[in-house]
C-alpha cells in the first residue's frame, strides 16, 4: 500500500478508433481493473498511428502519472509502430527478443514463422515482456509503460497478467442513487453537498429508459463511511425536494 495516490493514463493507438471503423472496448475494462487495485484511472486519449504523435503522448503521460497503458499497434502489418516508437520515446533501438522469439518459434507450425510475425518478437532494448497467453506475441513494459495488444480478448488476458504486480492502494469503491427528478432540480442542492465531501467524486448521469427519464447519482471514494454519508445526504436531498431515492449498483 501507499500514501501517495496511484494514477494512470490509457493512449490508444490506431487510426481505426479514430475513423469509427472500430470502437473502442478497452478502456471500461481497464478503469475498472484499476479501480479494483486502488490506482485511479485520470486520463485516456486515442491518437493516430503517427510516430511524433505517440512520442509526444507517451512522454507527457508517462512523467505525469504512476503507470500508463498503450493499447494497440503491436501486430505484424506496417501500420503496427508502436513498439518501434515506444522506444524512440525512451531513446532506447529495437532488438529481436530470444524469449519472444522461443515463445512464436513454438507457437506456430513449422516454417510459418515468417518475417511479418517475427516483427512481433522485436521489442525495444531494456523492456520486460508481458505475457500474451491467448495468441502468444507478447506485450513489453519500459519503466511505468506497459504496451498492450488492441484486440479486446488478447489486452484482456496481458492486463490481468501485470495487474497483481502493479502497486496496489485502497480500492475505489462506488454507490449509486437514482430518482426520477432531473438535474436542473437537484443541481443547487447536489453541489452543496459535493463541497461538503470534497474526498469523495460525485457523479451525475441522466438516463432515459422504458419506465421514463432520471437521474443516477454516483459517488466514488475509497473511505466506506465517507461514502455512506454521501449516500445518505444525497437520499435526504432527493426526499427533501419530492423525489423517491433508490440504491441501485453502480456500474
Amino acid at each position: 500500500m501507499t500514501d501517495q495516490p496511484l494514477t494512470a493514463a490509457v493512449i490508444i493507438i490506431g487510426n481505426e478508433i479514430l475513423s469509427g471503423r472500430v470502437q473502442d472496448a478497452n478502456l471500461a475494462y481497464i478503469a475498472t481493473g484499476l479501480g479494483e487495485i486502488g490506482v485511479k484511472l485520470v486520463e485516456a486519449r486515442a491518437i493516430r498511428d503517427d510516430e511524433a504523435a505517440i512520442i509526444a503522448t507517451v512522454n507527457e503521460l508517462r512523467a505525469r502519472h504512476t503507470y500508463v497503458f498503450t493499447t494497440g499497434g503491436i501486430g505484424p502489418t506496417h501500420d503496427d509502430i508502436t513498439s518501434e516508437v515506444v522506444g524512440k520515446a525512451f531513446g532506447r533501438k529495437l532488438i529481436l527478443h530470444p524469449e519472444a522469439v522461443r515463445v512464436l518459434t513454438a507457437h506456430y507450425p513449422p516454417g510459418a514463422l515468417n518475417e511479418a510475425r517475427l516483427r512481433m518478437a522485436h521489442v525495444p532494448e531494456g523492456a520486460t515482456l508481458v505475457d500474451n497467453p491467448v495468441s502468444r506475441a507478447p506485450g513489453f513494459q519500459l519503466e511505468n509503460v506497459f504496451v498492450l495488444a488492441g484486440v479486446p480478448l488478447v489486452m484482456r488476458a496481458m492486463f490481468d497478467g501485470i495487474k497483481g504486480k502493479l502497486r496496489h492502494g485502497p480500492p475505489v469503491l462506488s454507490r449509486a442513487v437514482i430518482c426520477s427528478l432531473g438535474e436542473g432540480t437537484l443541481a443547487k442542492d447536489l453541489g452543496e453537498i459535493q463541497a461538503r465531501f470534497p474526498d469523495i467524486e460525485i457523479g451525475s448521469y441522466p438516463y432515459f429508459r422504458a419506465g421514463g427519464f432520471g437521474v443516477s447519482l454516483v459517488s466514488r471514494g475509497t473511505d466506506p463511511a465517507r461514502l455512506a454519508a454521501v449516500t445518505e445526504a444525497l437520499k435526504a436531498m432527493i426526499r427533501g425536494l419530492g423525489g423517491d431515492p433508490r440504491e441501485e449498483q453502480a456500474a
